[in-house]
């Protein structure tokens, strides 16, 4: 299950900052940000070796259970046993996520006009979680 918030209340124009420790054993790890845990806007899942997916990001999104299609960024910035520092910024049509040295944006699939629910599981634990 992992780390769960409810009633985060982004907004566009707000950002929300993950700072944690990736496991030196990693394999993934996912951090979801959406209304609730069946209706997520980015599902963001960095794989060092999971799913068939070597050191591969895999976005996506979920409505009332159903998956999108996936999105892969080739681009990570992720090593195991070392600090990370993820930034998810809220717009109006779509998510710019910041990693270290590299961003990409991911549309708003659900047309969510606020992000409520934000979820950390796998090989990553959290040290600060902050928004502004």
């Amino acid at each position: 299950q992992g780390l769960v918030c409810t009633n985060v209340s982004l907004k566009p124009g707000q950002r929300l900052t993950v700072k944690g420790k990736v496991a030196p054993s990693a394999k993934s790890f996912v951090i979801n940000l959406g209304k609730d845990a069946s209706n997520i806007g980015l599902h963001f899942n960095p794989r060092f070796d999971a799913h068939g997916d070597m050191n591969t990001i895999v976005c996506n999104s979920k409505k009332v259970e159903e998956w999108g299609a996936e999105h892969r960024e080739t681009v990570f910035p992720f090593q195991k046993g070392d600090t990370a520092e993820i930034t998810f910024s809220v717009n109006q049509n779509d998510l710019t996520v910041h990693l270290p040295g590299h961003q990409f944006t991911f549309p708003n699939r659900l047309g969510l006009s606020v992000y409520d629910y934000f979820n950390i599981q796998g090989d990553f634990t959290p040290q600060s979680i902050s928004w502004e």
